[in-house]
C-alpha cells in the first residue's frame, strides 16, 4: 500500500471518530428525554437538572448555536377530589343538566320549591361561611367606623391564599365587612371575627347559636372566613340562610356592590365583586355570595327576582369557577320560559350526609 493511500484512510478515519464523538451528546440527550417520561414524579428535579446539563453538553461538543432545546414533558397533577365527587353526587341526573352537585331553587315568598338536586347533602360552603360572618357582625351593630388592624393572627395557614391586605393595614370596620362580603378577603373576615366582644371563640359560637336559630340543623362552623372544609351546611339550610341575609338592607348593599376601593397607605386598592352577574342588566341581584376550596368546589348562593318572582338559589360543589354561574343562566331561562311552574316537575336526586 503506498504512502498517500495510507494517509487517505487516516484522515477518512479520523473523520469518522470525530463525528462519533460529536454525535455521542445528542445520542444522549435523546436518551435522558426518554428516561424522563419513565422516571416516577419524586425524581422530577433531578431528571430536570440533568436536562440542563446534556443540553449545554451538546451547544459547547457541537459549537453550533441555536441548537433544539430538548424540553421534559409537563407533569399533570390531578384536581384534588371534592367531597361531592368522592361522595359520588355528581351522578345524580337531572332535567337542566345542573354542573353543580347539590342545587336548590326556591320560591322566597310562598318556600315554594322549585328545583331540588341533592339539596340535603351536607358538604363544606367554602367562603358562602361570609355571609353569616356578615349576619354577625351587622346584626351586633358595631361601631362600622372603628379602626381595626390586619395582624399575624389573620394570615391563612389553612390553604396558604394570598390577600392584598399586608399585616399591619388598618381599615375600617365597615371597610372590612364590605371586602368580605363582596370581595371575599380572607384576612378581612378573620379580622372581624377576631376584634369581635370576646374574640373569636365567641364569634364563632354566635355563628353556630345564629344558625340553630334559623333552623340551619345540619350547618357547623369553626371559623369566620370559610377556608377550613369544617365549615359545612346543605343547601335547604343555606337557602334559610341567604333569607335571613336578604332581610338585613347593609347585606344587601354590600354583597351586591360592584367595586369597592380602600386606602391603604400611600396607595388605593380596587376590588371587584367575584360574582360578575352583579354587572349583568339581565340580573335583578338582591344579595349573593360566592365560594371555592378544593373540598368544596365552586360554589354560590342568590337572592334574585325572575319573571316578576322572588327566588332564592343555591348552587354548590359546581364543577367550574364559570359552570357555578352557567347553571344560575340555565335555572333564570327555565323560569323565563315557564311562567307558572309546575309543582309536579320538581328536578331532585337522593341526598347524602356527609361527614368531614
Amino acid at each position: 500500500m503506498s504512502k498517500q493511500i495510507l494517509n487517505r484512510a487516516l484522515k477518512i478515519f479520523g473523520f469518522l471518530a470525530l463525528s462519533a464523538a460529536l454525535a455521542t451528546p445528542a445520542a444522549n440527550a435523546v436518551t435522558a428525554k426518554r428516561a424522563i417520561v419513565k422516571k416516577p414524579h419524586s425524581a422530577k428535579t433531578t431528571v430536570s437538572k440533568k436536562v440542563v446539563s446534556t443540553r449545554k453538553s451538546v451547544q459547547f461538543t457541537s459549537g453550533v448555536k441555536n441548537r433544539r432545546v430538548i424540553r421534559a414533558a409537563a407533569v399533570v397533577v390531578p384536581a384534588k377530589l371534592s367531597f361531592g365527587q368522592m361522595a359520588g353526587l355528581h351522578s345524580a341526573q337531572d332535567l337542566l343538566a345542573l354542573k353543580s352537585s347539590v342545587a336548590l331553587v326556591i320560591d322566597q315568598d310562598t318556600r315554594e320549591v322549585l328545583l331540588s338536586k341533592n339539596d340535603h347533602a351536607v358538604l363544606p360552603i367554602a367562603s358562602l361561611t361570609k355571609l353569616m360572618t356578615g349576619v354577625i357582625i351587622s346584626g351586633a351593630k358595631l361601631p362600622m367606623d372603628e379602626m381595626i388592624a390586619v395582624t399575624q393572627d389573620d394570615v391563612d395557614t389553612e390553604k396558604g391564599s394570598r390577600s392584598r391586605l399586608k399585616v399591619g393595614t388598618t381599615l375600617t370596620r365597615g371597610e372590612l365587612l364590605h371586602l368580605a362580603l363582596m370581595s371575599s378577603e380572607n384576612r378581612a373576615a378573620h379580622a372581624l371575627g377576631r376584634t369581635y366582644p370576646g374574640g373569636l371563640a365567641t364569634f364563632v359560637s354566635l355563628m353556630n347559636a345564629k344558625a340553630k336559630m334559623l333552623g340551619m340543623h345540619d350547618t357547623s362552623y369553626v371559623e369566620p372566613t370559610g377556608l377550613s372544609s369544617r365549615n359545612q351546611s346543605s343547601a335547604q339550610d343555606l337557602a334559610a340562610l341567604v333569607i335571613a341575609a336578604h332581610g338585613d338592607p347593609v347585606l344587601r348593599e354590600l354583597t351586591t356592590s360592584t367595586g369597592y376601593q380602600v386606602a391603604v397607605g400611600n396607595s388605593t386598592l380596587q376590588y371587584n365583586n367575584t360574582n360578575r352577574l352583579v354587572k349583568n342588566p339581565e340580573w335583578d341581584i338582591g344579595l349573593q355570595k360566592t365560594g371555592y376550596i378544593s373540598e368544596a368546589g365552586y360554589t354560590l348562593v342568590m337572592q334574585t327576582k325572575i319573571a316578576g318572582r322572588k327566588l332564592i338559589m343555591v348552587f354548590l360543589d359546581s364543577a367550574g369557577k364559570l359552570s357555578r354561574l352557567g347553571d344560575a343562566e340555565r335555572v333564570r331561562r327555565w323560569v323565563e320560559s315557564s311562567p307558572v311552574i309546575d309543582p309536579k316537575v320538581n328536578i331532585s336526586a337522593s341526598a347524602k350526609h356527609i361527614s368531614g
